[in-house]
């Protein structure tokens, strides 16, 4: 098979020049392999869709370069991807099967492939009865499930999604997801950007967080959790509160009796885990356990948020 992987390197994006001078995407690398979903989290203005852009050649990047199976990417390589722009770029007043036919087409398709494939897929999201209806007509959620199908139908070789997911209610999102693991294990790379760190969490074999235009974060989500300073949830039958008082930890929260805490710098856990258990015999101690933080706390610790 040939190799899918994208491979981003060093990728940076400069506006202006001089003093005037902007930096929307500075030194950014990340590897999406064959095969494999990636999550591309950030809020908005964090650089995301400039990235996304820079990979499919639709910005000039002013350092930096995108490989793909191991080579600079080429303009034959990005017109196999399937891309949903952040600005979504249908026809509002032509019928949607007719259109999707038509991009077919453009991709090299016969009509009646375009078109059988286009049927199946908007009947999977629901749209059946409503191929031969303006754009226009629907809401902004049917036009998002469009805009899907347009970004898949030619089987495209990697995809590429800004926010695919916005505006789609969970069963869309559901069907969308088996169709982008269909395509998976077909060694379809996937990078895709999301607010919805749930979902990113849920899906995504790795995880690229930008924040100001450059990775703070990148790796499995297992990867990531690891990768900080271990955190303990300790449940008790009476007020958690006594354990502020004990050498060793950190305690971030109490909630009535349940507490979280950390090591201080230097601590040993073995021996806090000792203090824990015998003094937490006296407060009725029912769990002491390893917390791992979820991708929403990595995400808030690494951007400030």
């Amino acid at each position: 098979m040939t190799d899918r992987t994208i491979e981003v390197s060093d990728l940076t994006k400069v506006y202006g020049s001089g003093s005037g001078a902007t930096t929307a995407v500075e030194k950014v690398s990340f590897t999406v392999e064959p095969g494999s979903m990636t999550g591309f989290l950030g809020a908005n203005g964090a650089g995301k869709t400039t990235t996304m852009r820079m990979i499919m050649g639709l910005l000039e990047p002013t350092e930096g370069q995108v490989l793909y199976g191991g080579r600079p990417i080429t303009a034959a390589d990005r017109a196999g991807f399937g891309y949903m722009p952040e600005e979504r770029g249908l026809y509002p007043k032509q019928a949607i099967l007719a259109q999707l036919v038509y991009l077919g087409q453009l991709r090299g398709m016969s009509a009646s492939t375009a078109r059988t494939i286009a049927t199946d897929h908007l009947t999977e999201l629901g749209l059946g009865e409503r191929l031969n209806d303006k754009l226009e007509s629907l809401s902004l959620g049917n036009q998002q499930r469009v805009q899907i199908v347009a970004s898949i139908l030619h089987q495209p070789t990697a995809l590429i999604l800004d926010e695919p997911f916005s505006g789609l209610d969970p069963k869309a999102v559901d069907t969308m997801v088996s169709m982008m693991r269909e395509l998976m294990r077909g060694g379809v790379p996937i990078l895709f950007s999301s607010h919805q760190l749930d979902l990113v969490d849920r899906l995504c074999d790795r995880v690229v967080i930008l924040h100001g235009g450059t990775v703070r974060a990148s790796g499995s989500a297992t990867e990531l959790r690891e990768s900080g300073a271990p955190r303990y949830l300790y449940r008790g039958g009476a007020d958690a509160a006594w354990l502020r008082d004990l050498a060793g930890i950190n305690v971030l929260d109490v909630s009535g009796t349940d507490a979280v805490l950390e090591l201080a710098p230097g601590a040993d856990l073995a021996s806090v885990r000792h203090q824990i258990l015998s003094v937490g015999l006296e407060h009725d101690i029912h769990e002491f356990s390893r917390q791992l933080p979820t991708l929403g706390d990595i995400y808030r610790k690494v951007t400030g948020q």
